[in-house]
């Protein structure tokens, strides 16, 4: 049983990269459906203010400390976090325990080019890894049944959906039961990130939590969004626990 922080009403689980690996293994094992969520400031803003959203974090079987902004937040609150879990590490990982272990995987969402790329780069990377099924993130909901036969008939252990933020979460919450896959986790831009067609930051600024900064530095038009961070910061600091 994992331990819990509550960042601006969100429960995140305290858990370490070995701990969450070990946790989704478990969830391979038992062949139920379970959702994980990878959360970051950006998503726990989202969910103080899309009330869908904030019920399906609720509900999710592990939602791991995905930013360096969710980490401060939960240790500035005097709560014991040993370490940030990126959902793009915890998919590495993920991946690797895959290719040793025989775990199926189903890579959902994204560009054709982009999972293509990203499909070609997983197999590359983790000799042995069956990936049973792929497919592109552009439907309309009347291509929904058909996804999910698709993705049912593939009979992966792990779905790994990269719709964005908030839809993956969403369409995953949705036909969690439908899917009936043990691993479901919604992992935002990581097929960018494994397709090449975004670079990740250096590990010296993932260190530091400067991760953001390269982001904005790469990606002028993300500032935007970029702002939710000095307001998160700032209702962190407004709601401390004392």
């Amino acid at each position: 049983m994992s331990k819990k922080a509550t960042v601006l009403n969100v429960t995140i689980d305290t858990v370490t990269m070995s701990e969450a690996v070990a946790i989704l293994e478990q969830y391979i094992r038992e062949k139920t459906p379970h959702l994980v969520a990878t959360a970051n400031a950006e998503m726990v803003m989202l969910a103080q203010k899309d009330l869908e959203l904030a019920c399906i974090l609720e509900q999710c079987d592990l939602v791991v400390p995905d930013g360096a902004g969710v980490v401060w937040a939960a240790r500035y609150q005097g709560y014991t976090i040993l370490e940030r879990v990126a959902g793009y590490d915890l998919t590495q990982n993920i991946l690797s325990e895959a290719a040793s272990k025989g775990y199926r995987v189903f890579m959902f969402g994204s560009q054709p080019e982009i999972i293509n790329k990203a499909k070609a780069a997983a197999l590359e990377r983790y000799p042995g890894l069956c990936i049973c099924g792929t497919r592109h993130g552009f439907f309309s909901s009347e291509d929904e049944s058909d996804i999910i036969n698709t993705i049912t008939a593939a009979k992966p252990d792990i779905l790994l959906a990269a719709l964005g933020v908030p839809k993956q979460e969403k369409w995953l919450a949705r036909n969690l039961t439908k899917l009936n896959v043990p691993v479901c986790m919604g992992v935002g831009g990581t097929f960018d990130v494994m397709a090449g067609a975004v670079r990740r930051a250096p590990l010296w600024m993932q260190r530091t939590s400067l991760e953001w900064l390269f982001r904005l530095l790469c990606q002028p038009q993300r500032v935007i969004r970029m702002l939710v961070l000095p307001k998160f910061a700032l209702k962190i600091i407004g709601k401390k626990k004392y």
